[in-house]
């Protein structure tokens, strides 16, 4: 891996906070994701199933995690399976976890090679009642391919039809969404990688160049930095692409007068980051370019001061509705007739500034977390307010990532990275 190891401790931690959660008389399992093939003998990069490295950070295809706190066997309470590794494989593949190496990693004693696992889980299973099996179940998941896990349950399924059958998500989505310290650590670490991608692209920009010469720039300072890359597809909007909201091409040329909505974050360990920041083409914002932006920075200022503890997200964004409201007033986009005439469900503010406020981040970018209970300390959310502005050919949307503190205003992990209009011009043309 590109990334330094992590503590393990961090690992141990995670996976007492889980086995804490379960009932008595039953275990759990957690896969690894497939590496998925595109054509020929070609496959996409392997990313690991973000629940099973959160447990063990064990970054390596074709693991399990069993975890069985009230095995009879102490030696079964917690137990990997990995593909077993030899010259040959390390000859064609590379490095592979031992299961010395593994205990390293992942603070797990018990190792055995994947080829036990059929052996070795029968008699884990004939101890326990009942089976935690891990769907994905974020909100917004699209879970039309098969995964490895979900093999894996259709298996268990048959195998042991009269075990009784649970769900790890709403475990996972508990302790996945408060941040160990460890975790901000990495967390800060990819939103730092990114602040020098920005850096770079500042003295970068200009006249004539290309989206993806601006894509190819940020890609180059992420690599050197230890990250595998983007967290996620990089949005490079300039002009009126800004104004769609996942505008992913990144194929035109910018030109002078406009400004460029760059929608970037670089990944660090499986950690992500998620920022957004405009920047005018030749080094200047327009008056009205500047008006839009300042007023974008002002929603997301206040909203961030209402992250807090006790905080429930849905009151949250209707609050950050109400000042984003005011500032499309000052801007003259609406005014107080479409204010009395709008749609109680899509309020008159939504015509320029259409989606949500924040999510939670995290080892995903949108990361899994409880959206109907109040917000607590040690969560981490993106704040990212914007205006769209079709026939202007503007779009400003100013994003950083932030922690929940105990009291007071959240830990902004990028308060270091340019946002303020003014300094962003001064720093393209010093």
């Amino acid at each position: 891996m590109k990334y330094h190891q992590i503590n393990s401790a961090l690992f141990v931690q995670n996976r007492a906070e889980f086995m804490d959660k379960m009932e008595t008389s039953s275990l759990a399992v957690f896969n690894s994701n497939d590496i998925y093939p595109i054509s020929a003998d070609s496959t996409m990069p392997f990313q690991q199933h973000r629940d099973i490295f959160h447990l063990s950070g064990v970054d390596q295809e074709e693991s399990i995690l069993v975890l069985s706190p009230n095995s009879k066997n102490p030696a079964h309470k917690e137990v990997l399976f990995l593909k077993e590794t030899n010259e040959h494989i390390a000859v064609w593949e590379g490095e592979k976890l031992t299961k010395e190496r593994a205990f390293e990693v992942a603070g797990v004693k018990t190792v055995y090679w994947l080829d036990q696992f059929d052996t070795i889980f029968k008699q884990m299973m004939c101890e326990v009642d009942s089976i935690y099996l891990n769907t994905n179940e974020h909100l917004r998941a699209n879970t039309v391919v098969q995964t490895r896990e979900d093999r894996f349950i259709d298996q268990v399924k048959k195998d042991y039809p009269s075990h009784g059958v649970k769900r790890s998500a709403p475990i996972m989505h508990r302790i996945r969404s408060i941040k160990n310290p460890i975790e901000i650590d990495l967390m800060q670490k990819a939103c730092n990688i990114t602040k020098a991608g920005i850096e770079r692209l500042l003295g970068f920009v200009k006249p004539g160049v290309w989206e993806y010469e601006i894509e190819a720039e940020l890609v180059h300072e992420f690599l050197i930095n230890r990250s595998k890359g983007f967290a996620y597809t990089p949005i490079v909007a300039s002009g009126a692409n800004a104004c769609v909201l996942h505008y992913i091409e990144n194929n035109m040329q910018c030109k002078s007068g406009d400004v460029i909505l760059l929608d970037v974050g670089a990944e660090y360990a499986n950690y992500a980051s998620d920022l957004t920041r405009c920047i005018p083409v030749n080094g200047r914002f327009t008056d009205r370019q500047k008006e839009v932006y300042n007023s974008v920075l002002h929603v997301k200022r206040e909203a961030e001061k209402l992250l807090v503890p006790g905080t429930f997200l849905n009151e949250y964004h209707k609050e950050v509705g109400k000042l984003m409201e005011s500032e499309l007033l000052k801007l003259k986009l609406i005014d107080h007739t479409d204010i009395k005439n709008q749609d109680e469900n899509w309020p008159a503010y939504k015509k320029y500034f259409m989606h949500g406020t924040s999510h939670f981040i995290g080892l995903d970018t949108h990361d899994v977390g409880l959206w109907n209970e109040p917000i607590e300390a040690g969560m981490a959310f993106t704040c990212e307010p914007g205006i769209y502005i079709p026939e202007e050919g503007l779009g400003i949307r100013l994003e950083d990532d932030l922690v929940v503190q105990t009291s007071g205003e959240p830990l902004n992990l990028m308060g270091d990275i340019p946002i303020e209009a003014d300094h962003i011009e001064s720093l393209m043309n010093g």
